[in-house]
């Protein structure tokens, strides 16, 4: 959901001075360049990959998703550069997701270069090789659904999906764990990496302190909040430990913002406090949901909220993004619950919430 003053599909970056999306290998600092890649059949359109020179090579901030429109630009942009894929000494993964991870371990592999990825994303990608296997009967983001009260949209869900199984080539696991923060040595400058779950469980952003710029993956995003309780396994208090880790990010340096998806952005202070008071605004919102119904579900609830910057009514999203919201809402319902305004009790039909009377 936007929560930016211009739109992701029209953000121009100043890097470039062209949208966001633009090909190109973009300087965003000394030795920094920005590779935006494309992502098909996906509203966001691209994802930023960000190069950074070394004494002894290239690190990559994320990788793409592998998908061969994507590696020959990544190709083409690198060579742009005077670099190549032999050239890369290691990736750092901001999390697991397939536009991101899936590039970088499959070019990890075939070129030698470290791959990085925080462990708490160990259970997703277990769980990728299980399915790649056909161990698991149905996509695990139907529980997830039905617990929000959305089995109707788990059943689309189910009907709609392929049956193609995930390619274990690209969920290969990672050379190096990240867990807790730790410093990474590139070339003649530090980076910081910082945990940062929320938008997955093994999340890390990584602060360039010296250069003043935030590589924040899909944390901090400078037009739009990034989907929360769109993960499995799925993760205890998704949102609680997301305004948690915004609450980590804005004990650092104001820093220029580096994002994996929309342009360049000036002030990380600025927009994790946008963040902070959106999510905030959500839950009272949800919250004053449940005092009018009652005893409700978080599909219940999400019908009640606009959707996207432009505030559009729940009916009016296609079958995924409902899913989406479905999910999103039942974190702020379970922020709620942890916060002590509302209980919440297991039912067959999904999870039924009710507001805590205000003393």
């Amino acid at each position: 959901m936007s929560t930016g003053g211009v739109s992701t599909g029209h953000a121009v970056s100043p890097d470039s001075g062209e949208h966001w999306a633009k090909e190109g290998a973009w300087q965003v600092a000394e030795g920094i360049h920005r590779i935006p890649l494309p992502l098909p059949m996906d509203a966001l359109k691209a994802v930023n990959v960000y190069a950074v020179e070394g004494d002894d090579g290239l690190t990559l901030i994320d990788g793409g998703w592998s998908i061969p429109v994507a590696r020959e630009l990544l190709d083409r942009s690198l060579r742009s550069i005077g670099s190549g894929f032999g050239d890369i000494k290691r990736f750092l993964v901001t999390h697991v997701h397939r536009d991101h991870y899936t590039l970088a371990t499959v070019l990890g592999h075939e070129y030698g270069a470290d791959v990085a990825l925080g462990i708490e994303e160990k259970p997703a990608l277990e769980l990728l090789h299980r399915a790649s296997q056909a161990e698991i009967g149905e996509s695990p983001f139907l529980d997830v659904l039905r617990t929000a009260g959305a089995a109707e949209i788990a059943d689309l869900w189910a009907a709609g999906h392929d049956g193609e199984l995930p390619d274990a080539r690209d969920w290969a696991f990672p050379d190096t764990w990240l867990e807790g923060d730790r410093t990474f040595d590139v070339g003649h400058r530090l980076l910081d990496a910082v945990h940062t779950p929320g938008h997955t469980p093994g999340h890390y952003v990584y602060a360039d302190r010296a250069e003043g710029v935030l590589f924040s993956g899909d944390h901090v995003l400078p037009t739009i909040t990034p989907s929360i309780g769109f993960t499995v396994p799925a993760s205890d208090q998704p949102l609680g430990h997301f305004m948690a880790s915004l609450a980590r990010v804005r004990q650092l340096p104001d820093l220029r913002i580096l994002p994996a998806h929309g342009p360049v952005a000036p002030s990380s202070y600025q927009r994790v406090d946008e963040l902070l008071a959106h999510h905030e605004e959500r839950l009272a919102l949800c919250l004053r949901s449940l005092r009018e119904r009652g005893t409700t579900t978080a599909l219940v609830v999400a019908r009640d909220l606009g959707w996207t910057r432009h505030e559009r009514a729940f009916g009016e999203l296609d079958v995924f993004s409902q899913g989406m919201a479905a999910m999103e809402t039942k974190a702020h319902l379970d922020l709620l619950v942890a916060r002590g305004d509302a209980t919440a009790q297991d039912h067959p039909e999904g999870v039924a919430y009710t507001a805590v009377a205000a003393s």
